[in-house]
């Protein structure tokens, strides 16, 4: 009789280039055998807490659909998603889903589903991202890759002996689509002894990920991109051109990065073609100033 492996601990992570902007994200899933179950998924048009947000629904989803029975630790370096789930929501839903200053709290739709799934089972951990945590860089990779157009190779668990210790109700959809909703899991068996189960994990956002595998980005994409990336660009102009200071967030924003990879870097360094430096603390927050230094040597993004 085969015997249901137990999950020690999922990771999970978002991206979106231009955020927002095409988006992807990740999960990686560890199991107390030592094997591994990754997954992941892309949307052509999203932000960055999207993505962080649809990769803990897909984890979740996982969890519940593997019918574990032991509490977990789900890791993620959204500090801003931990207190969405932990925090927040238990005060936006008495409200009718209004934050304080009265108006309506973003990714209502995520957020519930994120409520639903959430049990005393899950404690969830923030962790320091780009911080060499194995498990946050293989996240941060997935959900880059897709972000980018390109699938990354996933290791996924075989779906062979998964349903001798599941209902049939619980076996892998991995394309069903609905007449609004589409989503994919992409497939690399990569050890059939074990067994994997995730029931309709459905991305709530069209996908764009390419089942057949292929590692290129299609030209639609790759303009739309460059149309993003000139916009960042122009914005980072004008924001140097006005002296308007900006946030360690704001500037994580920009530059498309954590915002841990933005306060780790020091007072001064470059990123493309501005010099950006710390100019002062307010509270909480580090303000920032860019300046354009095309000829100006540094550190470069």
């Amino acid at each position: 009789m085969s015997t249901q492996p137990i999950i020690e601990s999922i990771y999970t992570d978002g991206a979106c280039t231009g955020n927002p902007g095409p988006g992807g994200w990740g999960v990686v899933v560890y199991f107390q055998d030592g094997a591994v179950h990754e997954m992941g998924d892309a949307s052509p048009h999203t932000t960055n807490n999207k993505m962080e947000m649809q990769a803990a629904i897909a984890a979740l989803k996982y969890f519940h659909a593997t019918r574990q029975s032991q509490p977990i630790t789900l890791y993620t370096d959204s500090e801003y998603l931990i207190n969405c789930v932990t925090k927040w929501v238990k005060n936006w839903k008495k409200k009718g889903w209004k934050k304080a200053d009265g108006n309506p709290v973003q990714n209502q739709d995520l957020l519930e589903v994120l409520d639903e799934l959430n049990t005393r089972q899950i404690s969830w951990q923030h962790v320091r991202g780009h911080a060499g945590n194995v498990g946050n860089e293989r996240c941060d990779a997935i959900a880059r890759g897709f972000a980018h157009g390109k699938i990354p190779h996933l290791q996924e668990l075989s779906l062979i002996d998964a349903h001798k210790t599941l209902p049939i109700s619980h076996k892998l959809n991995v394309a069903k689509v609905s007449e609004d909703k589409a989503h994919s899991t992409i497939i690399n068996k990569v050890k059939p002894e074990t067994i994997s189960s995730v029931s309709d994990i459905t991305a709530m956002e069209p996908s764009t990920a390419n089942t057949a595998g292929i590692d290129t980005i299609a030209p639609e994409m790759r303009v739309g991109q460059l149309r993003n990336l000139v916009e960042t660009l122009r914005i980072a102009d004008e924001i140097a051109e006005k002296g308007y200071l900006i946030t360690s967030s704001e500037l994580a924003d920009l530059m498309d990065v954590h915002a841990s990879a933005v306060t780790s870097r020091g007072d001064q360094w470059r990123w493309r073609n501005w010099i950006v430096s710390r100019v002062r603390r307010e509270g909480n927050q580090i303000l920032w100033e860019l300046e354009r230094g095309d000829r100006v040597g540094g550190e470069e993004e």
